[in-house]
């Protein structure tokens, strides 16, 4: 068998596993996908209908495989299993609590289709991969709430909650879900707020109560990503000159301060934000690094930075004069 066989072969096999995992799949992106023409797509869907595979759809419009037709399990690559293991190890450390064991069912049902080959892998390798995770774990107060959040949001329906704020104050809330994400240990729904008529971002472990409404969503919304925002909207360019030792250790968090240019100079990097926080969240940030940063612009933040230097050296100095 030449290797044009053996890459239709291939490319075959991995369609079926597409049309196994989705309701619809769409020639163009299956073309895009592979690398190839959407006539090859064509020809290697009336391949597999050869083969008896019964798939529903026609060129233009989707395809997709017969409701209740099945087919046995299929069977993963060795660097396919090391994957599953690795990534499951990762969601022990970092998955949200109420996804852990649902996490873990998915994974015994998995490794009961491995060949046994495969499961001498797992037992063999498992023990040898760690991941240390140096934050604190939250504790929510209600079991099971990521995969409500996410029911809502697959339902189009909207929640009720009564929400915790960082000041301590209980207000309830009516919202309707566009997503979650984790950032900075912590996990975070983006919804639209109808008490603030606006998108507000909530913290998962300040959520005291939820309930999952009969009430669909007032309006559509697109990806997360399209509402992720935070301040009060008014945004102020900053330019910071960081010393180059250190640049490295800022790669998780300068795109979340706003990054949005990168420039080397003689002197070191000279690094240009545009953010919401100029008075209090980007402050605090840059203390962490302010000796081996010198700002450029503007003269609020210097004038804030020293204030915040000047505070904590105060509050210090009492506290050693009062031990």
């Amino acid at each position: 068998m030449n290797d044009h066989y053996l890459k239709k072969l291939d490319r075959v096999t991995a369609i079926l596993t597409q049309l196994q995992s989705k309701p619809l799949v769409r020639a163009q992106d299956l073309a895009q996908k592979f690398d190839v023409s959407v006539r090859t797509i064509y020809r290697d869907i009336k391949t597999l209908e050869n083969a008896g595979i019964p798939i529903i759809g026609e060129a233009g419009s989707g395809y997709s495989l017969m409701d209740g037709y099945k087919l046995p399990p299929v069977m993963f690559t060795k660097e396919e299993v090391l994957s599953f293991i690795t990534a499951e190890k990762l969601m022990q450390k970092f998955s949200h609590q109420s996804l852990g064991s649902h996490y873990r069912t998915a994974m015994e049902k998995l490794r009961s289709v491995l060949k046994y080959s495969d499961k001498n892998l797992i037992q063999n390798i498992e023990k040898q991969i760690d991941i240390f995770n140096y934050h604190p774990e939250t504790e929510d107060h209600i079991k099971d709430i990521l995969p409500i959040i996410l029911e809502s949001i697959a339902e189009k329906r909207q929640l009720t909650m009564e929400y915790k704020t960082n000041e301590g104050s209980v207000s309830m809330r009516t919202i309707e879900a566009v997503g979650v994400f984790f950032e900075f240990n912590y996990w975070y729904i983006m919804a639209f707020c109808t008490l603030r008529n606006d998108f507000r971002q909530f913290r998962v472990d300040r959520i005291l109560q939820i309930f999952k409404t009969q009430n669909p969503f007032l309006q559509e919304y697109g990806q997360i990503n399209d509402y992720r925002q935070s301040g009060n909207g008014n945004k102020t360019i900053v330019k910071l000159l960081v010393e180059k030792k250190i640049i490295n250790h800022l790669s998780n968090s300068k795109k979340y301060y706003g990054l949005i240019d990168e420039k080397e100079t003689d002197e070191g990097m000279e690094l240009t934000f545009e953010t919401e926080w100029i008075t209090d969240g980007f402050p605090r940030w840059l203390i962490t690094f302010a000796d081996y940063a010198t700002i450029l612009e503007p003269e609020i933040l210097k004038i804030r930075l020293a204030e915040l230097i000047e505070n904590i050296s105060a509050k210090h100095q009492k506290t050693s004069a009062d031990l």
